[in-house]
């Protein structure tokens, strides 16, 4: 009988050679190759008709190769392989851009499968092509109830193992499943929602019944998606559930006062009413604080929403119960602007703020320490330097972390373990969309400042093409010389071959001796040392720098009023969300403010949709919407981060409806086995602990 852990070399088909493949790419067991689904379907009993194709569809094709040859081209390196398929109706040519190797991989003669998108070509005559399509070479030789004449999985590439032989060996594999599979979903669950057992489920998103909607697979709505996607996202939600009770155990927290003195001291500390989202937010977490379980709650906002000060009154709540807090910040720029804004709003009190950070002199910081742990400071501002050893709190009573996802889960538990469940408040400036923000912040309460105060001056976005340089160099020195700072951000520092990319590094040295040699042009990078990029960022914060040349390194926490425009250059390299991070760096002061976005063509309809949205809005909300379906899940905060689940089936974006219905089952079911007292006994809930970081790249720690 098979089990799942059965390793992957003793599945029929496979054996050591094979499994030496399959291991490196990461299946190393039945259950992990069972786990690797189809990303796509085709309907290999009826192919579309080359004579019927229309531009724009997308098809599928089996045909003979006429012809076959590789062609160069002008450009260097640059180079098309072309076919021209026949299926005895049409012929239809196909393409693929820089794949020289496909030169080996076929033949005239050959009967291939094709699937793509047609597209109308616009060389010599208008005809019809496919670009880049997958492409499946058919031997009607093979066993007709595997690759033909039914419903076919299409999997993902593994080197060195053609796409037939790991449908054969999947193929086996199924056939091996029965019952005994194990459920992880309980049943009563499985039975409210509707949901098949997971050994139909297993076998049926491999090789659907004949009458499944071809449709409906490719939606990955079927019947056995259901249950395996709801499975991955209730899993998921029962860790978080899990890890949520370990940061703040409901028999354990900090029950905070709010009294009459109180609403003075945040009332007098104010500098300006606060808007209705700020208020409604604020209620939100004083009802956290006035509750005995403590608070794990994320702060969301874009750019300029006054997330601060309202952080900034959970402080003073925290500091007036007798309790310290703690800000911690990714960098020691913005770890001192936060510093000298609260100094700044809490100048005519008493409260004691301290600045730790790697910048702070050995024998200050000595001080510091010792003034935390003896109580005598109220807030410690600071960046990783707060977390270390040696770094002792009196009592404290709040957390606030800036900008989360810069931040490793075991870098938060860290801090909070530096006092008894203190309170905890993240805060982030990237507008996340609701599905990812239940994967990535799935362990906190979400709290939304969706309104910017009143009074900010929109910033006009604009795009342009290397034609209008000369335009746009002219319009910067129209601003500098009214007293602006400019921001010019490009994509890499040092030039590449394979890359035609303007290089900040190149781009800079030419800016400051041809281009503006009247203005003080500085350069700032990911690759200088801290010291230097501090240094950098603090001249240009005081204006003693016209221009900033500079990569993303810019993109979180700098706050310039006098910064009036940005340039970046070609945009279309961005990602949408970046787009908006890098424009909130200007746009901070009373002068009306320009991001121009600097690409030349041909661009692709996908950076053309990215550039069109910015253009369009400056709701970050929208755009992280916008973002998430244009890029997906895996790249939204530009790289993977430390917190974003591995997820084998579900989509975020595609099954937001399944997450939200797993959360609600999977939080509701924690919550009946702690009633119940059922939670340590649970196989569920042993499961988890057992599996689950393993299973989904993430820390379980409290």
């Amino acid at each position: 009988m098979l089990e799942l852990s059965t390793p992957i070399q003793y599945v029929k088909g496979v054996g050591p050679f094979r499994g030496k493949i399959l291991k490196k790419a990461g299946i190393q067991t039945a259950e992990d190759a069972l786990y690797r689904f189809p990303y796509r379907y085709e309907d290999r009993e009826h192919f579309k008709k080359i004579s019927d194709v229309k531009a724009g569809e997308e098809v599928t094709i089996l045909g003979t190769i006429l012809d076959c040859h590789l062609q160069t081209t002008r450009r260097k390196g640059f180079t098309i392989f072309q076919m021209l398929v026949d299926d005895g109706t049409a012929a239809l040519k196909a393409l693929w851009f820089n794949q020289p190797y496909l030169n080996e991989v076929f033949r005239a003669g050959q009967r291939v499968l094709l699937h793509g998108t047609v597209k109308l070509s616009y060389q010599k005559s208008f005809t019809l092509q496919l670009e880049n399509p997958e492409y499946e070479i058919s031997d009607e030789n093979e066993t007709p109830s595997i690759h033909m004449g039914r419903i076919v999985p299409i999997y993902s590439r593994i080197t060195g193992l053609s796409v037939k032989l790991y449908r054969k060996i999947l193929y086996h594999l199924v056939g091996e499943l029965t019952e005994h599979i194990p459920e992880i979903i309980p049943q009563q669950i499985s039975k409210r929602l509707g949901l098949i057992p997971k050994w139909r489920a297993l076998k049926e998103v491999h090789f659907p019944p004949a009458k499944t909607s071809i449709d409906e697979l490719n939606r990955f709505r079927s019947l056995a998606h259901k249950h395996l996607i709801f499975e991955e996202f209730f899993l998921l939600q029962a860790g978080l559930a899990l890890r949520k009770r370990r940061y703040s155990p409901k028999d354990k927290g900090i029950t905070f006062s709010i009294n009459n003195h109180i609403r003075e001291v945040l009332k007098k500390t104010l500098p300006f009413h606060l808007t209705p989202a700020q208020r409604k937010v604020l209620k939100e977490i004083v009802e956290d604080m006035k509750s005995p379980q403590a608070m794990n709650r994320l702060l969301q906002g874009d750019v300029g929403s006054g997330k601060t000060i309202v952080a900034l009154l959970a402080i003073l709540i925290a500091i007036e119960n007798g309790y310290q807090a703690a800000l911690m910040a990714p960098t020691e720029i913005l770890a001192e602007q936060h510093y000298a804004t609260i100094r700044s709003l809490l100048s005519h009190s008493s409260y004691r703020i301290a600045l730790l950070s790697r910048g702070v002199k050995k024998e200050e910081r000595e001080q510091i320490r010792k003034d935390i742990k003896e109580g005598k400071v109220n807030l410690v501002v600071g960046t990783h330097a707060i977390i270390q050893e040696g770094v002792y709190f009196y009592k404290l009573g709040l957390v606030v972390i800036d900008e989360q996802h810069r931040f490793g889960v075991m870098q938060r538990s860290r801090l909070i373990r530096k006092g008894e469940f203190p309170n905890v408040l993240i805060m982030t400036a990237t507008p996340i969309p609701r599905s990812l923000a239940l994967t990535f912040y799935g362990d906190l309460d979400i709290s939304v400042i969706d309104q910017l105060p009143p009074g900010r001056k929109p910033i006009t976005t604009v795009y342009k093409s290397e034609k209008s340089r000369k335009e746009v160099y002219n319009f910067i020195k129209k601003k500098i010389s009214q007293g602006g700072q400019i921001y010019l951000v490009y994509p890499v520092v040092e030039p590449s071959e394979k890359l035609e990319l303007k290089a900040a590094r190149e781009m800079a040295a030419r800016l400051k001796k041809e281009v503006f040699p009247d203005f003080k042009v500085a350069l700032i990078h990911g690759r200088m040392k801290s010291g230097e990029k501090e240094e950098v960022m603090r001249a240009f914060t005081a204006g003693e720098t016209d221009i900033l040349v500079a990569t993303t390194v810019i993109e979180e926490g700098v706050d310039v009023p006098t910064a009036t425009v940005m340039v970046i250059e070609h945009a279309d390299r961005f990602g949408l969300s970046q787009l908006h991070q890098l424009r909130g760096r200007i746009g901070r002061g009373d002068t009306k403010s320009y991001c121009i976005l600097m690409a030349d063509s041909p661009i692709t309809p996908e950076a053309r949709q990215r550039l069109q949205a910015i253009k369009q809005s400056s709701d970050g909300f929208y755009i992280a919407e916008k973002d998430l379906e244009l890029r997906g899940p895996g790249e939204f905060f530009g790289t993977r981060q430390t917190g974003m689940p591995d997820l084998r089936v579900g989509n975020l974006v595609r099954d937001h409806h399944l997450l939200e219905r797993a959360r609600k089952e999977a939080f509701s079911y924690f919550n009946y086995l702690e009633r119940t007292g059922r939670l340590a006994a649970d196989p569920l809930i042993r499961f988890v602990q057992n599996n689950w970081e393993k299973r989904f790249g993430l820390k379980l720690v409290g």
